[in-house]
């Protein structure tokens, strides 16, 4: 199994598409212009520059309080 997964969806100028996969049933959650952008497990993987990555796919946006 891998240690990192794909972004699909979301903001399309997110820095970062590979990262450390989250513990199992857990979501990706990344901070971004005073928010936050949610990925979910998909049942996909996709061929990357580092290999097969399981995809994490976006979800939805939080706001930071102001």
């Amino acid at each position: 199994m891998s240690d990192k997964a794909l972004l699909e969806g979301g903001p399309k100028d997110l820095p970062q598409r590979i990262v450390p996969v989250p513990p199992p049933g857990n979501d990706v959650k990344i901070e971004w212009l005073n928010g936050y952008e949610h990925f979910r497990a998909t049942p996909r993987q996709a061929e990357t520059d580092e290999g097969r990555l399981p995809v994490y796919e976006w979800w939805e946006r939080t706001e930071l309080p102001s």
